[in-house]
C-alpha cells in the first residue's frame, strides 16, 4: 500500500481550505443559530461569535464592511439567520463561517430556558437577598468545587497565596463543562458540606462560551447552592456572564479571581485592621480608664465625707458650733435677764417703796382712827372697864352684881374688888 506523501501543518490546512471552496454549499450557506460569545473588536470593527444549536457550534466572524450594513447589532442569546461562506483560518487550522448578512430569527431557545428558570426559582424566593448569609471575615478553610485541570482553580491558588496562604483549600473535584456536569457541582456542593470543615464554599470556572457555561444554568445547581448550609460564593465565566449560579449564591463574584479576593482577606489588610482595632481599643481603654479614676475620685470623696472619722470629726466642729452658739444665746439671754431682773427689781422697789409710802400713810391713818377708837384712851377721860373673875367684861350692872369678885380696869391699871357676897 502506497504512503501519502509528507505534508506540513501549513499544508495540510492550505487542502483543507482547498476541498472546502471547492464544494459550492459552502461558499453559499445560511444557518440558522443563537448568538453565543459575542465579542465586538473596537479596533478593527470585526464581529467575533459563535452560532450554536442544541448539540454543536460553530465560530464565525463578520468583518467591518459587512457588518456596518447590518440593521442588527446580535447579543447573546439572540437567534439569528446569517448568510456566508466556509472557510479555513489557516493559521489556527479552525474552520470558521464568514459572515457577510444577518438577520433577526426571535429569542433563541438557550436563553428562553435561562428566562423561565429564572422566573420560576425566583417566585420560590431563592434569589431573595434576605437568604444571603455573609461570609467570615476569616474562613477557617474553603472548599473549592471546580475542575481539577481548569484555568479557575490555578486563578484561586495563585490569589489565595499572594493573599493569605495561611488558610487552607479543599479541592472538590467536578466537571464543569458538558453533559453530566451540573450534576457532578451539586454533588460536590453537598460533599463539600459533609465531608470538608469548610466554611465557605467557592463554585468556579473560567470563561467560556454560553453552551460551555451552560450547566451552571441548571436547576439542580440552583438548589445545591440554596440548600447549602454553608455560605457559598459563585464565580463562574467573565464579569458579563451571569448565570443562575450566581443569583442563587450568596456572593457573585464576577471571575474566579475575583471570588477568591473575595474570601481571602489581604494579611496586610488585616494587619491593618488589627492595628486599628489595638489602637481603638486602647484608646477606648483609656478613656474607659480615665473615666473610672474620675469616678473612684468622687467615690472616694462621697466615702470620705461619709467616713466615721469624717462625720465625727464633723459632728463634733458643728457641736463646738452649736455650743458656742448657745453660749452666746445663754449669754445674750443671761445678760438680758439680768437686766429685766434689774429692770424689774428697780420696778419692784420703787412700787415698794411707793406701796410702803403708801401703806404708812393708811397706817398711820388707821393708827389714829384706832387711837381714837381705842378704849384705853377712853378710860383716860374718866371711864373705866368691868371684868369678871375670868377676864370677861360685864356690861351691866346685874352682871356685876351677880360675880363675887371683880377687876376694874382704869386707864393707868387694874384694880381688884370684892363683890357683894364678901362684901356681907
Amino acid at each position: 500500500m502506497l504512503r501519502a506523501a509528507e505534508m506540513t501543518v501549513s499544508e495540510l490546512n492550505l487542502a483543507v481550505d482547498e476541498a472546502i471552496r471547492r464544494d459550492p454549499r459552502l461558499q453559499d450557506v445560511t444557518v440558522r443559530g443563537e448568538v453565543s460569545g459575542f465579542k465586538h473588536h473596537l479596533a478593527s470593527g470585526h464581529w467575533y461569535f459563535a452560532l450554536k444549536d442544541a448539540e454543536a457550534a460553530v465560530n464565525c466572524v463578520m468583518f467591518r464592511q459587512n457588518n456596518l450594513r447590518s440593521l442588527l447589532k446580535p447579543k447573546d442569546g439572540d437567534s439569528v439567520v446569517v448568510t456566508g461562506y466556509v472557510k479555513v483560518y489557516a493559521r489556527s487550522g479552525a474552520c470558521q463561517l464568514y459572515v457577510t448578512g444577518m438577520r433577526s430569527a426571535g429569542t433563541g431557545d438557550l436563553h428562553q430556558r435561562f428566562e423561565e428558570l429564572k422566573r420560576k426559582l425566583n417566585a420560590e424566593g431563592l434569589f431573595d437577598q434576605r437568604r444571603k448569609r455573609p461570609l467570615p471575615l476569616v474562613p477557617r478553610k474553603v472548599a473549592v468545587v471546580t475542575s481539577r485541570s481548569g484555568a479557575a482553580i490555578h486563578d484561586i491558588l495563585n490569589v489565595s497565596g499572594a493573599r493569605n496562604p495561611a488558610i487552607p483549600i479543599v479541592v472538590v473535584p467536578a466537571t464543569v463543562q458538558g453533559a453530566g456536569a451540573a450534576e457532578e457541582i451539586a454533588a460536590g456542593i453537598r460533599r463539600a458540606q459533609l465531608f470538608t470543615d469548610a466554611d465557605v464554599i467557592i463554585v468556579a470556572r473560567g470563561g467560556g462560551s454560553a453552551e460551555d457555561l451552560w450547566c451552571f444554568n441548571e436547576e439542580i445547581v440552583a438548589r445545591a447552592v440554596a440548600e447549602s448550609r454553608v455560605p457559598v460564593v459563585s464565580g463562574v465565566g467573565h464579569e458579563v456572564d451571569v448565570s443562575i449560579c450566581d443569583l442563587a449564591a450568596d456572593v457573585r463574584a464576577a471571575t474566579p479571581s475575583n471570588a477568591a479576593e473575595i474570601v481571602f482577606p489581604d494579611r496586610k489588610e488585616l494587619a491593618q485592621r488589627i492595628h486599628l482595632v489595638r489602637m481603638g481599643l486602647h484608646r477606648a481603654g483609656e478613656s474607659r480608664l480615665r473615666e473610672a479614676e474620675r469616678k473612684a475620685a468622687e467615690v472616694r470623696a462621697r466615702l470620705g465625707a461619709l467616713s466615721p472619722d469624717k462625720r465625727i470629726a464633723g459632728l463634733l466642729h458643728r457641736t463646738a458650733l452649736a455650743r458656742e452658739k448657745l453660749k452666746s444665746i445663754a449669754a445674750r439671754r443671761m445678760e438680758s435677764s439680768v437686766n429685766a431682773l434689774r429692770d424689774s427689781r428697780n420696778r419692784l422697789e420703787t412700787a415698794a417703796e411707793r406701796r410702803l409710802e403708801k401703806e404708812k400713810a393708811r397706817a398711820a391713818l388707821c393708827r389714829e382712827r384706832l387711837k381714837a377708837l381705842n378704849p384705853l384712851d377712853v378710860l383716860g377721860r374718866g371711864y373705866a372697864l368691868v371684868y369678871s373673875r375670868d377676864g370677861r367684861m360685864l356690861k351691866t350692872a346685874a352682871e356685876a352684881a351677880a360675880e363675887g369678885k371683880l377687876r376694874i380696869r382704869f386707864a393707868d391699871g387694874i384694880v381688884p374688888v370684892a363683890g357683894k357676897e364678901e362684901d356681907a
